[in-house]
């Protein structure tokens, strides 16, 4: 029986059905506390992270005995200036990693793999990742957002059983949401997956798959039409990669992470089998979201390790390097750069850990966590690498390759740089982010007063969610008032003989939440239901949430270090220069939050689009070349040559 004809296309959606498609994706309850959730409603949980949760000693044992073998295969076998310049991971190293099993470190056991925690999981890839960024991607992108994790979460055990073992020794995987005109709005979906007997029938083409040119198997988000029987909607697959119909028609290529097999994959009548849907469909957005929920963490990691990396590259060098009869790093601009590198390290190290930490022992919801660490990782580790880089002046922008051949060390600062841009777009870019973020932090608000300012919703819901929103508020703006952070006795055993006083950090905290959450309070009752447009308001008040995470989690991390005698005074000494750096962060983002140029902002914008400044692009040559903006991606046959290439 043939697949029928009337393949759907992208959906036409308004802004306001696509939203809808996002909350319905989206983890509605919280079944577990948030340290990050309470954080965002003004108030300082300490509690939820102190004492800072510490690993079973068993899976410490296991944890280190792995990173021993995978620091010695990375020193011995891998080189990442021959992956720079020949911008290909060479397959006997992938496949060494497949020996080592790395493909599995976070698959059980029981299925073949190692079955590490994600607090080694991702010291791993911290560990490859300084290797050869590239390594890092394949790894995560494998294991991360690839079809281990979604099947773990909510795979059949007949899938665990077909798969698992597959995935944690030979077999690659990728993750195919994005297309060619569909990015962070999954509701213009347009690859299909058409019921035909006890099959689907994909049809569609898939951009930016990371590991999707060597894949073996794939996790694939494609649209169900709805019809009887079918409730429809976006469905998760796992699809092997070499069915006929899948062309990989193209590997991308780009300023950074040149070894990654990333390309694009196009479905022309592949059959899959129902047995391969995970989960129900329609399902298929929120395991893509609940699978990120830990997933994120691990570009963080990888961003602590490029920190690490950063501060032994700007220690040695600014110690060797003499200006002006001193070391480079005595004079007060850079010794500031390196201060930065240094405190900031310790914090991003500090998130991850923790928040790693949480994610094992599954007692409290980390989704704000994971997600904050995925934005302050990426957005810090920008900034310390473009640090590293002005450290080093004209070799910082000299390739490690040229460095070499004249005769110096070969550090490739610039590609450290190229490299880490793309933490800032990929798993949800900043400005993705910071939404994201902000719907989770005013969740507790829409709950009871969300139907106040929903258009379509009749008055007498409004009525009644009046109500509710009454008796919240009374109860929780007053506490809103004052707090521990105004009591200077507060967090006493922060406050140790011979160390910086960290309790003066930890107070300052929990008055900030307080003031973070009145202020997105008279936000909403002032925007009401515009407040969803103020997406410029929204990143700064996510921003500080992510500031005052990090500054707890550093400090918490520093008296964790303290009480088990490993690097206390040091561990205080960091935190509290971080702490400082970070509260003028913070002073400054709440002077934005209602002193800013939003408004005129969108008013330049609005002449930029109607062409009242083209006058100001006068006097150039634009050396893009031609074709469309947008790529077609008209479902039908390949005309190319497939470039998909299984690493055995």
């Amino acid at each position: 029986m043939s697949a029928p004809s009337d393949i759907p296309q992208a959906p036409k959606v308004t802004e306001r059905e696509a939203r809808q498609v996002a909350e319905a994706a989206r983890e509605q309850d919280w079944r577990k506390p948030s340290f990050a959730k309470e954080l965002f409603l003004g108030r300082f949980r300490l509690d939820l992270i102190h004492p800072h949760p510490a690993p079973a000693a068993d899976d410490v044992r296991r944890g280190e005995a792995f990173l021993a073998r995978l620091r010695d295969f990375c020193e011995t076998r891998v080189d990442g200036a021959l992956i720079e310049r020949e911008a290909r991971i060479p397959d006997e190293v992938v496949n060494g990693l497949k020996e080592l099993g790395a493909l599995g470190m976070k698959i059980e056991t029981r299925y073949g793999g190692l079955g590490l925690t994600q607090v080694y999981y991702n010291k791993a890839l911290a560990l490859a990742g300084s290797a050869s960024p590239s390594i890092g991607a394949l790894l995560s992108a494998h294991q991360s957002i690839g079809v281990p994790q979604p099947l773990k979460m909510f795979g059949t055990q007949e899938q665990k059983d077909a798969f698992l073992p597959r995935l944690a020794r030979t077999d690659i995987s990728a993750f195919l949401l994005t297309e060619p005109d569909v990015g962070s709005d999954p509701a213009r979906l347009a690859t299909a997956a058409v019921p035909d007997g006890d099959e689907y029938v994909l049809d569609g083409v898939k951009l930016w798959t990371t590991n999707g040119v060597v894949a073996d198997l794939l996790v694939v988000m494609a649209r169900v039409p709805e019809s009887e029987g079918h409730k429809g909607g976006i469905t998760a697959f796992v699809v092997e990669a070499d069915s006929p119909g899948i062309t990989v028609e193209h590997r991308n290529a780009f300023m950074g992470l040149r070894g990654i097999e990333n390309g694009v994959t196009r479905f022309h009548g592949v059959r899959v089998p129902a047995a391969n849907r995970i989960g129900p469909e329609g399902a298929g957005l929120k395991i893509a979201l609940t699978t990120l929920n830990t997933g994120r963490l691990s570009l963080p990691a990888m961003c602590v390790g490029v920190g690490k990396w950063s501060l032994k590259i700007a220690r040695e060098w600014s110690a060797a390097r003499e200006q002006w009869g001193r070391p480079v790093a005595r004079h007060e601009a850079v010794g500031a750069k390196i201060s930065f590198i240094a405190a900031t390290t310790f914090a991003l190290e500090a998130v991850v850990d923790l928040s790693s930490q949480m994610a094992d022992e599954n007692r409290n919801d980390i989704r704000i966590e994971a997600a904050l660490a995925k934005l302050y990782g990426s957005e810090m580790g920008w900034l310390i690498s473009d640090e590293l880089v002005q450290i080093r002046g004209g070799r910082g922008f000299e390739t490690a390759a040229s460095l070499a051949a004249r005769g110096e060390r070969a550090v490739p600062a610039e590609q450290m740089l190229r490299d880490m841009r793309i933490n800032r777009i990929f798993e949800g870019s900043t400005e993705i982010m910071h939404l994201l973020i902000a719907r989770e932090a005013v969740d507790a608000h829409l709950k009871v007063a969300g139907d106040i300012i929903d258009p379509d919703k009749p008055f007498s819901d409004k009525a009644k969610a009046g109500a509710n929103a009454a008796g919240f508020y009374a109860r929780w703006l007053p506490k809103l008032v004052s707090g521990p952070g105004q009591i200077p006795s507060s967090y006493g055993e922060f406050r140790v003989p011979g160390h910086p006083d960290l309790s003066a950090h930890l107070r300052y905290v929990e008055r900030s939440a307080r003031k973070l959450a009145r202020s997105t309070f008279y936000a909403m009752s002032r925007w009401q239901g515009r407040m969803e447009t103020k997406q410029n308001f929204l990143g700064r008040i996510v921003d500080i949430g992510a500031e005052l995470f990090a500054m707890s989690a550093a400090c918490v991390r520093a008296e964790h270090l303290r009480a088990g005698g490993d690097h206390g005074r040091e561990a205080y000494q960091l935190a509290d220069v971080f702490c400082r750096q970070a509260r003028v962060r913070v002073e400054e983002l709440f002077t934005r939050l209602w002193s800013n140029t939003d408004d005129i902002d969108r008013r330049v914008v609005d002449g930029v689009l109607s062409g009242t400044y083209t006058w100001l692009e006068e006097g150039v040559i634009d050396p893009s070349g031609e074709g469309p903006w947008i790529a077609d991606a008209t479902p039908g046959p390949a005309a190319g040559e497939n470039v998909h290439r299984p690493i055995r």
